[in-house]
């Protein structure tokens, strides 16, 4: 975000429109952050006028079909739902020279009979995953942690993981688990569709990364810090080493009370999207416990890898996050130059719209296939490498795994592109070695994520 909203408002999750690529960014929603006097308070609700919401859904130049609530603690979500808005992705330009034809359109806020855009055997080969996705995993939990309920998280994710030829993942074989933050399984919170395609995204990217893991999805009552935090906490206090967060906001000068009270968890790989507005800090990913993940555009290539990337930048108001925290004290292993506290982002995967992932969502999007992009595919992406690596060492931060494996063929390193202008070249723009928008590159394989 360009501006920061007074300390007890954040304002987050705008949609907008993708030009010519296929769908509208998978931004990331959050309400109330940083607004608690003490960690385990509730914040405040936030008050946001139907005007500014208006506002918010004009400029996104999309169709809403749910009722935008002036109270975004719930409706906020709602009103800037996952939406498909028309045009191609590298995806469907990529099938169509191969049959040498021209690409197919999809027309505005539509879904489709069958995926659009990257599936788990395109992802697996861009970042060197084919063989550990095939053998590793098994017996590994990976935690989502959104808000609300999506009633049809459970169903949506067998479609994805059927459709792909994955093995089923149930709740009736023990793979898939949904509660609440307080660990109930039939005590759920209220379904929002708007936060229904994020979980949906987050499910499959998983899925996509890590088809033998377990998934355990973890849903927060509310979207604030306090709530979602708290899920953060039973994630790992149900036994989930890797735990993947698809939100942020602004940063505030109560981050560092948040960090110790739900990111603070030794040997336990959290990663956490970099944002969606292009240039600047956002937190959760700026604590310094967790892997900040930026975001990328994949495209296939001519190179002997297959795949090409640059950051992802589709205007001066959306991409990949990056920055340097104004709060958050800088982890010891990480040592770029200029930057005194903490820097985003570690590491990065694809986020662009314009060459998003398939997802099977059917309350959020309500009728099946779209194609999502945003640094809310890119966070469990990495959660899934981290899970195919194996179990952290018990009192490590994984944070640092990627910075041990700086400068080698582990990580794709990212150099050309950027989310937006800043007085340090780095911070904004990609380069040979560690910047901002990509961290040290994106996965080649699991050694970079190892301890």
């Amino acid at each position: 975000m360009r501006t920061s909203p007074p300390s007890s408002q954040s304002t987050h999750g705008r949609w907008r429109r993708i030009g010519t690529a296929a769908v509208a960014t998978a931004a990331l929603a959050l309400a109330g952050l940083g607004t608690a006097a003490h960690a385990s308070a509730a914040p405040a609700p936030q008050k946001v006028t139907a005007k500014t919401i208006a506002a918010q859904v004009a400029k996104a130049h999309v169709s809403y079909t749910n009722q935008c609530d002036a109270t975004p603690a719930k409706g906020f979500a709602s009103c800037n739902a996952l939406r498909v808005t028309g045009g191609t992705t590298a995806y469907l330009e990529k099938q169509a020279a191969l049959k040498g034809s021209a690409a197919r359109t999809i027309k505005p806020n539509a879904t489709s009979a069958t995926p659009t855009g990257y599936g788990p055997s395109d992802l697996q080969d861009a970042y060197g995953l084919t063989d550990a996705a095939d053998s590793n995993g098994s017996g590994e939990t990976i935690a989502i942690v959104d808000a609300y309920d999506d009633p049809n998280a459970a169903s949506d994710l067998a479609a994805y993981r059927s459709y792909y030829g994955l093995s089923a993942c149930t709740v009736a074989n023990g793979c898939f688990t949904k509660v609440s933050q307080t660990g109930s399984t039939t005590s759920l919170p209220t379904a929002d569709s708007g936060w229904a395609g994020e979980i949906s995204l987050d499910l499959d990217m998983a899925s996509a990364i890590c088809p033998n893991c377990n998934i355990l999805l973890v849903e927060a009552k509310s979207a604030s810090m306090a709530n979602l935090g708290t899920a953060v906490n039973r994630a790992v206090t149900l036994g989930a080493k890797y735990v993947s967060n698809s939100y942020g906001g602004s940063e505030s000068s109560s981050d560092t009370t948040y960090d110790t009270s739900y990111f603070k968890h030794a040997g336990v790989a959290i990663t956490v999207s970099a944002g969606d507005e292009g240039y600047g800090a956002e937190y959760p990913a700026a604590s310094r416990y967790v892997t900040a993940v930026g975001g990328t555009k994949l495209s296939t290539s001519s190179t002997t890898r297959g795949w090409t990337e640059s950051v992802w930048k589709t205007s001066s108001t959306e991409g990949t996050g990056s920055g340097c925290s104004s709060y958050d004290a800088k982890p010891t292993w990480q040592t770029d130059a200029t930057c005194t506290k903490r820097m985003i982002a570690d590491v990065s995967a694809v986020a662009d719209p314009a060459t998003g992932v398939s997802v099977y969502d059917t309350y959020g999007d309500g009728t099946g296939w779209v194609t999502y992009g945003g640094t809310s595919a890119s966070a469990p992406i990495i959660a899934g490498v981290y899970a195919l690596a194996g179990t952290p060492g018990s009192s490590d931060y994984p944070a640092s795994y990627p910075y041990a494996a700086a400068g080698t063929s582990a990580l794709n390193d990212v150099t050309s592109g950027n989310n937006g202008t800043c007085t340090t070249s780095y911070y904004c723009t990609a380069k040979s070695g560690y910047d901002g928008p990509t961290g040290w590159g994106t996965p080649e394989g699991l050694d970079a994520f190892t301890g």
